[in-house]
């Protein structure tokens, strides 16, 4: 029977999704750096006005603040700005199937340094859901799409480079966050934390003058309105999620589970484009669905 982590890891997957599509707009208009700096600070508001008046910051130990700290340095600070950078360059369907390979990176190094071991059941479920999300995403564009976000914008060997960078550093981040959460803290705090640390580092970066840093063009009460919601949904309540999953879950099932996110973009995007994906997205979601059936029954 499924654990209620699985269910957790799942959610944290659909708020990806919806999350990815929202950032879109905003994320290219701004730039990575200015959009993520945005999102950051505006959740950092959110997580700290739940966390003081709920009181789960006295769960949170001051021992626990450093890896907090470093999580949040490594899977938010690089790793959130680097798959922005990658989108921007390759849309949000193939920057997808690279950060996708975070679940990859999170079950070696779950295996490797916390010696996390899957039955035969669990890595059959793992192998087929990773088949069905790359099938998904590299078999989903049709010959005929020319939507501006299927688009090429910059090299694309960049992109690919940014989209795997920031896959590891999800996955490491995951890690190091790992221990943490298995001390039974408010995971709305430690998301606090970490969020708050990295935001603060993309200010250090902005106040260093780093032409990169500042917004491509200058925010509008739309793409605002937008980022907030992209952060509510994605980070706020998504990053949370995962948390909350790591307390009693492995790494790398519950990087597993929360990396068929790309799979579930896809009806999003039938919604958005107003065409139906290709038949290799199809036969992707058939296995991503097989493969989440076999990890939740294992």
């Amino acid at each position: 029977m499924f654990a209620p982590f699985d269910l957790l890891a799942l959610g944290a997957a659909a708020c990806w999704a919806v999350g990815s599509l929202l950032s879109v707009s905003p994320s290219r208009h701004l730039g990575a750096f200015a959009f993520t700096r945005w999102r950051m600070l505006m959740v950092a508001l959110m997580l700290w006005a739940v966390t003081l008046v709920s009181g789960g910051w006295r769960t949170f130990p001051l021992e626990s603040w450093g890896m907090m700290a470093l999580s949040g340095l490594v899977g938010i600070f690089v790793g959130d700005t680097a798959l922005f950078a990658a989108m921007n360059r390759l849309g949000p369907r193939r920057s997808g199937v690279l950060f996708a390979t975070h679940a990859m990176f999170s079950a070696l190094l779950g295996f490797w340094l916390l010696g996390e071991r899957m039955s035969l059941q669990a890595a059959a479920g793992a192998g087929l859901t990773m088949m069905g999300v790359m099938t998904a995403i590299l078999l989903g564009r049709r010959k005929e799409e020319s939507h501006e976000w299927e688009s090429d914008r910059g090299h694309v060997g960049t992109g690919v480079a940014l989209g795997l960078l920031a896959a590891l550093c999800q996955a490491v981040g995951s890690l190091i966050a790992k221990p943490v959460m298995s001390a039974d803290v408010d995971p709305i705090a430690a998301s606090a934390v970490r969020v708050s640390v990295a935001c603060l580092a993309h200010f250090i970066l902005l106040w260093s003058g780093l032409p990169v840093t500042h917004a491509q063009q200058a925010p509008t009460l739309r793409v605002l309105a937008q980022t907030a919601l992209n952060g509510f949904i994605a980070m706020g309540v998504g990053m949370t999620l995962v948390l909350l999953a790591l307390k009693k879950g492995d790494v790398g099932m519950v990087a597993i589970l929360s990396s068929v996110s790309p799979v579930l973009v896809l009806p999003l995007l039938w919604l958005r484009l107003g065409r139906a994906p290709a038949l290799g997205a199809w036969l992707g979601a058939g296995l991503t669905v097989l493969g989440t059936t076999l990890l939740l029954l294992r």
